[in-house]
């Protein structure tokens, strides 16, 4: 959850995701993939045999060079086009200068890199705590060529300008402010339109602050040099609420109770941050091959007009399998051994420098040339997602099969088998199986116990999880098998009722497809409620059997994550009666209902006698007993806090037993009023998991899922790939509920980012050959996710790859755990391949329990089997299912991935 908005970048979630370097000296990693368009286009075949001289010079390696000049005939002619990315480095300045009074001040934002700029900017008003940071600036401060965008923000073209800084030329726009206005900052992102590529601050918008504002937020620009607060009523502005930079984390959230503010006037100031503008630039490679009959080897010629150091990664195939091998010595000059796999040559420059080329002499009978370009460590080119491949024994070409080994990587990534195997043989019986519950009660007894957290290794614990899981498993499938299939005729009316089978753990029956049914925004309607009510049967028919519908009570933001009356139900979404009706059509369409609630936190109403908000209102009137000792900014006088505290509004104190009492009752209201079949679960890091547990207990949810946020393991900015210990503590969380509910799976989330955005898809398999994240420790309990309101949205507090979501969704909709579906992406232009994978899912009954077994985690694929229904690859490389006994046929597809089904 969240109090307010940041990123209001709606709409453009198709966008490559911007970064700003602001170190010049640390380059992006690329991937080796940079032919963008398909290769039909961009590679002429000529196979027409004719005579040609090759002007061979000598060497100190024979096998390179055949020193002779007799004519032979070239076999095949080939021209690749590739793309070379191009980086150009730049400047953005921004400046706030005073105008002739106090009263009006001038902010330019420039930008020295070439290109068509556009400033994308709004406005946070003066007194909006806990709404958008993003709205319409007045008429009178919109500089001309200004458009509207939606009702939040402005986009204004940088013009060409006379400034001129350190020999660079800047475009620029200039914005002036008045104090009358009442704006307390500017936010803004600079967008390329040439690439579509929007230009941040760290990550984050520009902000520029003309009050005062928390000190760690680090998008502000301009507080070192003496921002402060405007002169007059704007003085007195206080309790703004803003989110920190720690994100993906939320719970570091920060408030400003106006104490610290002091009255002091808004000072100029002048920033410059470097900026690189990366572009792609259109080189060829150019392959010619001669076959010499006398000495019946191969003599390759490879030609390039790319600039710089070029080194070929290359190696030789010997029969039709593509298959990375070493051709004989002696080697080329300039050559390595790379991991006794392939070699790499370095080009000879052409002279004038205009690019490079090669001679190769190989042995007769190979099969193929198959290579890769190296430009430098971090950037590779290749052939649409694949290896380069030459035949040598035929005429006709095609792309390698085999891609190239992950070659930036010390540890390879090997594909192998991961959890979730399933007994071999399946038993039937009330005895077997009642000996399953006892030994599954055993094993949580033993994890959950406290001589056991105190002695038992993570390793430990692990294991023992999976035991639980592996027995969950056998006994599910003993319900499933033991129920008998009789002939629909033979069926008679007294047979047809069934006894009520009670899901009591609150993971529902392991085949739900979540829905989070709102976004960011979706409480601006006014009648939200109303809009869902009128998509149910729409969602209901393309497949989802859960909606996770927004927090419903009153609110002090409009977004319902700053809750202060529990029982008043009339929100910003619709009223009470309004929820009740959309429930129950959704009962009616066969979709269970969760309840956003909040119980970390609640907004007081009333201030004590030291002038501090902890005095509640309603008919759960508590007062600062049932606030946490430990928030030092609302004089609580319960326990210390059982987690993280959420600094923005008073942290309940859940050890407190009429807390408890209330919240159950609370809930069982919840339940029987409105209709609601479970609780998605805000900021679960913020209180012991076995309260959680107790509530659950007592209201028996059909689905529970907790949302337990923090930051992944990261090392000098680089993601590990290790993400154990941050998987672990999520694990830790669903075990402190008993396993009464599960929870988002963040860790996966993350990896996914990597993975997708960095062309690094060996990240999806971990050091034991497991998917990485929850769902390869406990995927009955992860509930998988690739965007919500807080990472999308206007938010974008950590948006998915723009443009490639599609791959993200085909890995959670075919893989275990609970997939959830994010509002946004439902109703765009994904929705029917979003419908598509959902009805494979449905189809082969895949559940959050599926067996994976992960067959490819290379550098530009991963590709998995689950439960031997549905095969899956991900990612710009090459891979088909494995052939044999089963037969596979392609059932979805879309932009780098597939997905097969067995038939």
């Amino acid at each position: 959850m969240s109090t307010v908005t940041i990123e209001p970048l709606v709409g453009h979630s198709l966008r490559r995701s911007p970064k700003l370097y602001l170190n010049p000296k640390i380059t992006p990693h690329f991937s080796l993939n940079y032919s963008r368009k398909p290769l039909s286009g961009n590679v002429t075949l000529r196979f027409r045999p004719r005579r040609i001289t090759f002007a061979l010079r000598a060497s100190s390696t024979d096998a390179a060079v055949i020193e002779t000049s007799e004519q032979s005939d070239v076999v095949l002619t080939e021209t690749f086009s590739v793309k070379r990315p191009e980086r150009a480095e730049g400047k953005i300045a921004i400046r706030l200068d005073k105008g002739k009074d106090e009263e009006n001040w001038h902010l330019s934002v420039g930008c020295s890199v070439p290109g068509k700029w556009i400033l994308h900017w709004g406005v946070h008003y003066a007194g909006d705590a806990g709404s958008s940071e993003w709205d319409q600036p007045p008429p009178e401060m919109r500089p001309s060529g200004s458009i509207a965008i939606k009702d939040y923000a402005i986009e204004t073209p940088l013009k060409g300008s006379s400034t001129i800084l350190e020999g660079e030329k800047f475009q620029e726009v200039k914005i002036d402010i008045r104090s009358t206005w009442s704006i307390a900052a500017i936010n803004f992102v600079l967008k390329d339109e040439e690439t579509g590529v929007w230009y941040q601050h760290r990550g984050r918008d520009f902000k520029i602050p003309l009050i005062d504002y928390l000190e760690d937020d680090a998008n502000i620009v301009g507080v070192k040099k003496g921002s402060g607060i405007w002169p007059g009523p704007l003085g007195q502005l206080s309790n703004i609420l803003l989110k920190p930079e720690a994100a993906p984390s939320k719970g570091e959230a920060s408030s400003n109770d106006g104490s610290s503010v002091k009255s002091k006037r808004l000072e100029g100031f002048y920033e410059v941050h470097t900026i690189v503008k990366e572009t792609l630039v259109d080189n060829t490679v150019s392959v010619s091959v001669k076959h010499c009959p006398e000495t019946k080897k191969n003599i390759l010629y490879i030609d390039t007009d790319l600039p710089g150091n070029v080194v070929l990664h290359w190696g030789v195939c010997k029969d039709d399998a593509k298959t990375w091998e070493l051709p004989t010595m002696p080697y080329p000059a300039e050559t390595v051994v790379f991991k006794n796999k392939a070699l790499r040559t370095l080009l000879q420059r052409k002279e004038g420098g205009n690019g490079s080329s090669g001679l190769f002499t190989l042995d007769g009978g190979l099969s193929g040339f198959v290579f890769v370009v190296k430009l430098d460590e971090n950037t590779w080119l290749n052939c649409k997602g694949n290896d380069f491949y030459i035949p040598l024994s035929g005429g006709i070409y095609q792309s390698s099969t085999k891609h190239l080994e992950e070659t930036k990587q010390d540890e390879e990534s090997n594909s192998s088998e991961i959890l979730n195997r399933a007994p071999e043989e399946k038993q039937a019986g009330s005895v077997f199986t009642d000996e399953i519950i006892k030994e599954i009660r055993n094993l949580v007894t033993d994890i959950s116990s406290e001589k056991s957290r105190k002695t038992k290794s993570k390793e430990t614990q692990e294991n023992i999880l999976q035991e639980i899981e592996k027995l969950a498993a056998e006994a599910y499938s003993i319900f499933r098998s033991s129920i008998p299939t009789i002939p629909e005729n033979v069926v008679s009316e007294a047979e047809v009722s069934q006894p009520d089978v009670k899901v009591s753990s609150g993971t529902g029956s392991g085949f739900e497809i979540l829905c989070q049914g709102f976004n960011w925004e979706s409480h601006k309607s006014g009648r939200w409620y109303v809009e869902l009510h009128e998509k149910a049967t729409e969602l209901s028919s393309l497949g989802f059997s859960v909606i996770w519908l927004p927090p419903p009570t009153d609110s002090v933001s409009p977004e319902g994550y700053m809750p202060r009356d529990l029982y008043n139900l009339n929100s910003r979404y619709g009223s009470f009666d309004e929820l009740k009706v959309t429930v129950k059509k959704f009962h009616e369409v066969g979709i269970k209902v969760l309840g956003d609630v909040v119980l970390n936190h609640r907004c007081a109403s009333e201030r004590n006698q030291n002038g501090i908000w902890n005095i509640f209102g309603g008919r759960l009137n508590w007062d600062d007993r049932a606030v946490v000792a430990d928030d030092p900014h609302f004089q609580g006088r319960g326990n210390k806090s059982s987690g993280d505290n959420f600094h923005a509004a008073p942290n309940i104190d859940h050890s407190q037993e009429f807390v408890r009492k209330d919240i159950k009752e609370w809930l069982h209201w919840l339940r029987e009023e409105i209709g609601y079949d479970g609780w998605r679960l805000d900021f679960v890091r913020g209180f012991w998991g076995g309260y959680v547990k107790d509530y659950l207990d007592s209201t028996e949810p059909y689905f529970a899922v907790g949302e337990y946020w923090d930051s992944l393991s990261y090392t000098y900015g680089e993601m590990d790939h290790n993400q154990d210990a941050h998987r672990q503590r999520i694990v830790d969380w669903i075990n402190a509920t008993n396993g009464t509910a599960g929870a988002f799976d963040v860790t996966t989330k993350g990896i996914l980012h990597s993975a997708i955005e960095r062309c690094e898809y060996w990240r999806l398999s971990d050091q034991k050959g497991k998917p990485p994240g929850v769902v390869g420790w406990w995927p009955s309990r992860a509930v998988t996710f690739i965007e919500n309101h807080d990472t999308g949205s206007t938010q974008g507090h950590w948006r998915f790859p723009g443009g490639k979501e599609m791959q993200g969704y085909a890995y959670i909709l075919t893989h275990p755990g609970t997939p959830s579906v994010f509002f946004d992406h439902i109703f765009s232009g994904y929705r029917s391949e979003i419908g598509t994978l959902m009805s494979l899912r449905k189809r082969n009954k895949i559940n959050c329990r599926s067996m994976v077994k992960i067959t490819k985690a290379e550098r530009d694929v991963y590709a998995a089997v689950v439960d031997d229904k549905l095969a899956v690859k991900i990612g710009p490389g090459h891979y088909e299912p494995p052939s044999g006994d089963q037969r596979w046929s392609l059932a979805a597809e879309g932009n780098n991935y597939k997905v097969w089904e067995s038939s």
